[in-house]
């Protein structure tokens, strides 16, 4: 359904920066989904073997994610991969719940394709509407580590919070985060705001409890949805670093 669509998705197809504009050394990066949509997104090579692939949310694009790269950039020293879905950004195509999958896969093989990037120390790091993105990735192809912040439980979960009387019933059960987590096993940190005003602090939980791996939960006293990392400061990162160095080393090959 197309008004479905409109309610899930807000691109913005402008971006307003780039990393350059803080300072960072950064690529240009142009990849297909798998369904052959071509897409946009930068990399930043780290310090650390550690690779972010990011997922942001479902407003603006990755040009409005400039301020966190760079404090991840430089606190983490992870490498990171953060990528425009179709219709945001400087990617094409239009945007639909199967097509970000896509654009994950894509992101993923392009990502390992990378001689630069250890393949088997990738972690994916998801964002409200990204985090649903994450968890289907990472139930097809399982990272070394999942980083989820302000995860929803469903889209008619979301529906039956912001939409008003019976709208909500019609609309359908897609990203269904709570359901394809109990099939993960891989080390998960969850971060969630006890004040977010978009996904209820709830359902972070109820997706935490969902989930079948280690996993440890971060809650950010007075953080709302899109200032985690700003209310929490450098807590913020410290416990992002601790989730990282705690993830278990490769295995060797025998």
């Amino acid at each position: 359904m197309a008004w479905i669509d409109r309610f899930i998705f807000f691109p913005d197809q402008t971006l307003i920066g780039t990393p350059a504009d803080v300072a960072i050394k950064y690529e240009d990066v142009w990849f297909k989904a798998t369904d052959g949509t071509r897409l946009h997104g930068w990399y930043v090579p780290g310090k650390r073997r550690e690779t972010f692939l990011w997922f942001h949310g479902n407003a603006g694009n990755i040009s409005h994610r400039v301020d966190l790269l760079r404090h991840l950039h430089a606190q983490l020293g992870v490498g990171v991969l953060l990528i425009d879905y179709r219709q945001y950004g400087r990617s094409e195509g239009t945007a639909s719940e199967e097509g970000l999958y896509a654009d994950a896969r894509g992101a993923l093989t392009y990502l390992r394709s990378r001689p630069d990037v250890a393949a088997d120390r990738v972690v994916y790091f998801g964002q409200s509407l990204g985090s649903a993105v994450a968890i289907d990735l990472a139930h097809h192809a399982p990272p070394c580590g999942l980083i989820l912040e302000t995860p929803f439980a469903s889209i008619r979960d979301m529906a039956r919070t912001l939409l008003p009387g019976p709208l909500s019933g019609i609309v359908p059960d897609g990203f269904n985060n709570v359901e394809k987590i109990t099939t993960i096993t891989v080390p998960t940190l969850f971060i969630h705001g006890d004040r977010d005003e978009i996904v209820p602090y709830e359902q972070g939980q109820r997706v935490f409890n969902a989930a079948a791996g280690p996993k440890a939960f971060f809650t950010i006293p007075g953080a709302t949805h899109n200032d985690t990392y700003v209310v929490a400061g450098q807590r913020y990162f410290d416990r992002l670093r601790e989730f990282i160095e705690s993830m278990p080393a490769p295995a060797r090959p025998s």
